[in-house]
């Protein structure tokens, strides 16, 4: 199944949610996706029992999103058991993001780190729902993604995408207007842009990040 907005409308992915205030305030005000980061290095991890409760707190609302970096079988079920996502998104291959498809038969996104513009996709490949286009993390890091880097929007010009897609990597109240001006991304994802501390959402950056998004209007 398909999770996506209505034509013409900006989705937004509130990524990494581990508290209440957090959750509650992405289907207050309308996220189109709340992310569940089921990496242990990043300080946004969180169990999938954990994620259990928190969605547990709303019948319906944003889809679930669950992040998984270079994930086997044994995780993805694991984790499947314990919290009903309605995605998968994955740091991976596209021939392995192919295999998730279809071995458990839940869209996937596979998170595509760019440096360049060659390091754009201008294919499609079976079994990916949606790309999610950030930059590569620097040398140094820890983890592959979530390191709050803005990548080159002009990257973005005269790509053709051939999936739909979604901008992430630095993104905040304050940049987005200006990101999906320059980049004309369909959708966009924020995890730290609306944090008071690391892993801790901010209910009103939330509610001003998703406003901003969707501001500005564009032609599906």
């Amino acid at each position: 199944m398909t999770f996506s907005p209505a034509p013409g409308v900006r989705g937004v992915k509130i990524c990494g949610l581990t508290e209440e205030a957090g959750f509650d305030a992405c289907v207050t005000h309308g996220a189109d996706w709340v992310g569940f980061v089921f990496f242990e290095r990043s300080p946004r991890y969180v169990t999938p029992a954990q994620a259990r409760a928190l969605s547990a707190r709303h019948v319906g609302g944003p889809a679930r999103v669950g992040l998984f970096v270079y994930p086997d079988d044994d995780t993805l079920a694991r984790a499947l058991d314990i919290v009903p996502l309605d995605v998968l998104q994955i740091y991976a291959s596209f021939e392995r993001a192919t295999e998730v498809h279809a071995r458990f038969g839940v869209p996937v996104w596979l998170s595509q780190p760019v440096s360049t513009g060659a390091d754009l996709p201008t294919t499609r490949r079976a079994g990916v729902e949606r790309l999610l286009i950030e930059p590569k993390p620097p040398t140094t890091a820890t983890r592959p993604g979530g390191n709050a880097q803005q990548l080159d929007w002009s990257l973005m010009q005269g790509w053709a995408p051939p999936f739909p897609w979604m901008l992430a990597g630095g993104l905040n109240p304050d940049n987005v207007v200006e990101a999906v001006i320059v980049t004309g991304a369909p959708a966009v994802d924020v995890s730290s842009g609306v944090e008071s501390a690391p892993g801790i959402k901010s209910p009103r950056a939330i509610a001003d990040f998703i406003h901003k998004a969707r501001s500005v209007t564009f032609s599906a």
